[in-house]
């Protein structure tokens, strides 16, 4: 189990895959907001893949908004849920938003996950709101630079 940022083409499609089959295919968003102008390959937004056995089946990305580090499009395929993937995505994000220098970090997570982000210090800071049809909450951490 390993993660990586991305930073070749063939990476970020890779990455764009397993976003529709999470978000589009499984979970019914529709495809025309899974995807926006920060999915690029430049300074506006950094994206990771995680690996099992060497098969990239995980993916993430990090923005700075309002001077916080914001979490995005953190997904898993199905098959590989149950390995501690997603604790590694969110570490490898927060250890990039360190190295930006930002304190604090906040994502827009389904309420479905509540409970694994508080797991990972995250605190509720929104009541439930609707985005992109599905209900979310705002969360916030402080990051403890080492």
């Amino acid at each position: 189990m390993d993660s990586k940022r991305i930073t070749t083409e063939n990476d970020l499609k890779i990455a764009f895959h397993i976003r529709k089959e999470v978000f589009v295919e499984e979970q019914g968003f529709q495809l025309e907001i899974e995807f926006d102008e920060f999915d690029a390959l430049n300074a506006s937004s950094e994206h990771i893949l995680v690996y099992y056995n060497e098969k990239p089946v995980g993916t993430g990305r990090l923005r700075v908004v309002d001077g916080l580090g914001k979490l995005e499009r953190i997904c898993i395929l199905e098959p590989y849920r149950k390995f501690g993937l997603g604790k590694i995505i969110i570490k490898t994000l927060e250890e990039i938003a360190m190295e930006k220098e930002l304190s604090k970090v906040k994502l827009h997570g389904q309420t479905q996950a509540e409970g694994f982000y508080k797991k990972l210090g995250y605190q509720a800071s929104s009541d439930v709101f609707m985005e992109d049809g599905g209900p979310h909450l705002l969360m916030i951490k402080e990051l403890m630079n080492e």
